[in-house]
């Protein structure tokens, strides 16, 4: 069954490749109103596309926001199992412009890399989905399980009406499990399962001291500098083992077995010191440095601000200080309650002589984790293999995508993430890039996997 999608694939390469740059070419991006008119048009694509496949329902839905695409295939049987496909059609601004070497809204290709906004992140990877999709039924005239689509356009907004919807319309979006192509391989060519990801949570920290600017002469020894208040607040969080200090961080972190660590130590991933430009690592007591990143929690300052920014010097004792904090987490930790902790350790250390306020992250996920020996896992790893040649790694990953434990905590179905990005897609940045090869192979990958779905 799948040799013929295959064939189909390969023979309407150009075509395939030409529809892709259409859909690329639509600017929609999702966080300025001028694109208003984009994304609707990228939705009208979508939509078209699903119609022209062959789906038995297609249909825009309002979200109060961006359209949300919806499409329903249910001619595999009542014995075929049922995939909740998810991606978006949403992508990042192209700022900053100047940097970008072809425009990011006409696709280019060089030196065998698909060059445009959203080519990785995430059209390219929505597209080998329904190039598939159309592929098994020009071919078969049918698919090999029943499907349903949700593609939205609020994803780099922070998905600001979806887990309403999925809430409120659970049997519409019930199924039996859900892929996701929204990440990538640990190396260009090196098939990758993403068996789990972190949780994502923080805080923002105002410190406010005189109601204006002093002068550090005549108020130096006097009154409290918020930004000194501000980092002896930080200081205490974490210490210079990485260890986080704020009581119950760690509280519900499931251990690290041994079983993990040995396919952590197996993965040959990225040289954190040559990528970042430093000359160590540094990760927690007791872990390595892909440990920490994959698998333990984290605590990180984004930003922090006060005082005087300008060249020279101002003397002055600032009258406020911030500082953002975001943690990544793990299986056992929950959003709200790491949050609850950050604050009251916050408030518990907050030296005297200034007022300091928490502001909590609207936006937090829980972290997800399958377990690698899943049969859906163990399918899709053996589909990746098949189509790219060499054995397929198992990692966890230091990101967060929210609309999977969202997923995972409505439904309780397990989620399969089959991502195709590669470490030098450019992803937010200028220059955004998909390889081609990364392409066909993963349609390859999908194609295989569909076809093992019903396999015992």
């Amino acid at each position: 069954m799948c040799e013929q999608a295959l064939k189909y694939l390969t023979e309407n390469r150009d075509n395939t490749l030409k529809k892709l740059n259409d859909f690329l070419s639509i600017p929609s991006v999702s966080t300025d109103s001028v694109h208003k008119k984009d994304i609707n048009e990228a939705a009208n694509f979508l939509e078209t596309y699903l119609n022209d496949i062959g789906f038995d329902k297609v249909e825009q839905q309002d979200t109060g926001g961006h359209p949300l695409v919806y499409a329903e295939y249910n001619q595999a049987g009542p014995d075929a199992p049922t995939v909740l496909f998810y991606g978006h059609y949403d992508v990042q601004p192209v700022d900053p412009i100047d940097q970008w070497k072809s425009d990011p809204f006409k696709p280019e290709v060089r030196d065998g890399r698909l060059y445009a906004r959203g080519s990785s992140d995430d059209k390219g990877q929505v597209f080998m989905h329904l190039a598939v999709f159309e592929a098994y039924m020009k071919t078969e005239g049918k698919l090999p399980l029943n499907v349903k689509v949700c593609i939205e356009g609020e994803e780099e907004i922070g998905s600001e009406n979806l887990y309403r919807i999925l809430h409120d319309k659970q049997d519409q979006f019930n199924a039996d499990f859900a892929v996701i192509s929204d990440s990538g391989m640990i190396a260009e060519n090196q098939p990758t399962i993403l068996y789990g990801l972190k949780g994502f949570t923080g805080i923002e920290i105002n410190v406010t001291g005189p109601d204006h600017d002093m002068h550090s002469g005549m108020y130096g020894g006097a009154i409290r500098n918020p930004i000194m208040a501000l980092n002896h607040i930080l200081t205490s969080m974490k210490n210079e083992d990485e260890v986080v200090t704020v009581d119950g961080f760690y509280d519900g972190v499931e251990p690290l077995t041994d079983k993990e660590r040995e396919l952590i130590k197996q993965v040959q991933g990225e040289d954190y010191r040559s990528t970042a430009g430093v000359n160590e690592t540094a990760s927690e007591k007791g872990y390595t440095a892909k440990e920490h990143t994959m698998a333990r929690p984290t605590f990180e300052i984004n930003g922090m601000y006060g005082g005087y920014q300008g060249e020279g010097t101002k003397t002055i004792i600032p009258s406020s200080a911030t500082a953002k904090i975001t943690c990544r987490l793990v299986p056992g930790q929950d959003p709200d309650q790491v949050q609850q902790l950050l604050e009251k350790h916050v408030y518990d250390v907050a030296p005297s002589g200034v007022e300091v306020e928490v502001v909590k992250e609207k936006l937090s996920a829980k972290a997800y984790k399958v377990e690698p020996n899943n049969p859906l896992i163990e399918k899709a790893a053996k589909s990746y293999t098949k189509a790219f040649g060499k054995e397929t790694v198992f990692v966890r990953m230091g990101g967060s995508i929210p609309v999977v434990e969202w997923i995972e905590d409505i439904y309780k179905m397990p989620i399969v993430l089959l991502g195709f990005g590669t470490p030098d897609d450019r992803l937010h940045s200028p220059n955004e890039s998909f390889p081609l090869d990364s392409f066909d192979k993963g349609m390859e990958t999908l194609v295989h996997y569909w076809s093992e779905i019903n396999t015992k």
